[in-house]
């Protein structure tokens, strides 16, 4: 088989990395990828929807992977299909659970799936007029697609009207923001659920928990992940109980009622409370940085899992019993004005954990930074103190000017 993976960050690197010894598998292409895809298949240049349909026909591509969400709610699938090209992933209109928070909402509300109340707006007005007759803490979110950053929890009027005025007049995030969601705060804890679509049920992976803020102990700015663990801690079986009944399975028939059957994806972004779980967001791809440590504990051949899904087909997901633990490195600055361009050392000293890029690519025989995430560090353990020490261990010893990392991944 001929496998194209569309992506460039650390997911991207442990789907390749999962991937790699499958003897089906001749030859594997990443666009764009980055210095660890370098080494497992060939990277590619190539960004556009038709570019990478023009490539996949002459490439003679039997199966695409699509790791982040823009090409999606972009329409790859549908493009794809229309030359019969096989896609790991839903079609444009599916793909609007992630890409529109308003459109999501309403189907949470119209399918009883337990969510936060919220109310959708596109008057800049009407939104100002809201916000002063509600209690705080408020969520306001925008509607489109803004890089995991378009989320913010406001503590006061002057807050909310301030986040209204950057979305909406402003436009920070683009056309992302001139819709938005606001939604009551909910007190809890999150967890992240991915599960596989075989087009007619879903197929749910251990709960993961994502570290979004850039400081230790929860500090600072939200990010697009500075770390994950899995299995969650906190998530137990009662809250999965919770889960599948008030979540997943009114979703799957919501899905079924609108005909959004999809081979693929879809990600379950939790809020637990103690009045149980509350979905704050889906996503129609695999998480980032979840998957590193599913991919870590997944006992399943993942190639066989995404065939049988492909084919609708019933599946049976295994994980280890043990702990697994992903510590992101950083560029300075980040998730603002990051400095990039340095050359990162140490890769030859791991001895306990499993390294993989993100924004670093390959310049001749060294590897530099690129990105705001530029590197991964990966342990799996009987226990989270284990693995803790096995990644912090290593995390010692690869450097690039001014990168950093939270010091409190895995720690309870």
């Amino acid at each position: 088989m001929r496998i194209l993976i569309i992506g460039e960050g650390g997911r991207e690197s442990a789907l390749a990395a999962k991937l790699q010894n499958d003897s089906r598998i001749s030859k594997m292409f990443f666009a764009n990828g980055n210095a660890t895809t370098d080494v497992i298949g060939k990277n590619v240049h190539l960004s556009e929807i038709k570019e990478l349909r023009d490539f996949a026909i002459k490439e003679k591509i039997d199966l695409t992977i699509v790791g982040p969400e823009a090409p999606l709610v972009a329409g790859i699938k549908d493009e794809f299909k229309k030359h019969d090209l096989k896609v790991f992933g839903p079609t444009q209109k599916v793909a609007s659970l992630e890409g529109s928070k308003a459109f999501s909402k309403k189907f949470m509300q119209t399918y009883d799936i337990k969510t936060a109340k919220a109310v959708v707006f596109d008057s800049y007005n009407d939104a100002k007029e809201y916000v002063q007759t509600q209690q705080y803490p408020l969520v306001i979110k925008a509607s489109g697609l803004a890089g995991g950053k378009g989320v913010v929890i406001c503590d006061n009027l002057e807050e909310a009207e301030a986040t209204i005025h950057d979305f909406m007049i402003r436009r920070i995030y683009g056309d992302a923001g001139i819709r938005l969601v606001i939604e009551e705060y909910l007190q809890g804890f999150e967890a992240s659920i991915i599960a596989f679509s075989n087009g007619d049920k879903l197929f749910p992976c251990v709960a993961a928990k994502d570290y979004k803020k850039a400081g230790n102990g929860d500090t600072g700015p939200n990010t697009g992940g500075m770390g994950s663990i899995a299995p969650s801690p906190e998530f137990t079986q009662e809250h999965y109980a919770d889960f599948e009944k008030n979540i997943l399975e009114p979703t799957v028939k919501g899905l079924k009622a609108e005909g959004f059957g999809f081979k693929g994806i879809i990600f379950f972004g939790l809020m637990v409370t103690k009045n149980g779980a509350y979905l704050l967001e889906y996503n129609m791809r695999f998480g980032d940085p979840e998957t590193q440590v599913l991919m870590a504990l997944m006992e399943n051949n993942l190639l066989d899992v995404i065939q049988d899904c492909m084919e609708g087909k019933d599946i049976q997901l295994k994980f280890k019993d043990e702990k697994a633990i992903c510590l992101v490195m950083c560029s300075g600055g980040y998730p603002r004005n990051i400095e990039t361009g340095f050359e990162i050392t140490g890769e030859d000293k791991l001895k306990h954990s499993k390294l993989l890029y993100a924004g670093a690519i390959s310049k001749g025989d060294k590897v530099v930074s690129n990105g705001g995430r530029v590197l991964n560090i990966v342990a799996t353990g009987a226990t989270f103190e284990d693995a803790r020490k096995k990644v912090y261990e290593d995390a010692s010893h690869v450097h690039f000017d001014y990168g950093f990392y939270r010091e409190d991944i895995g720690k309870f």
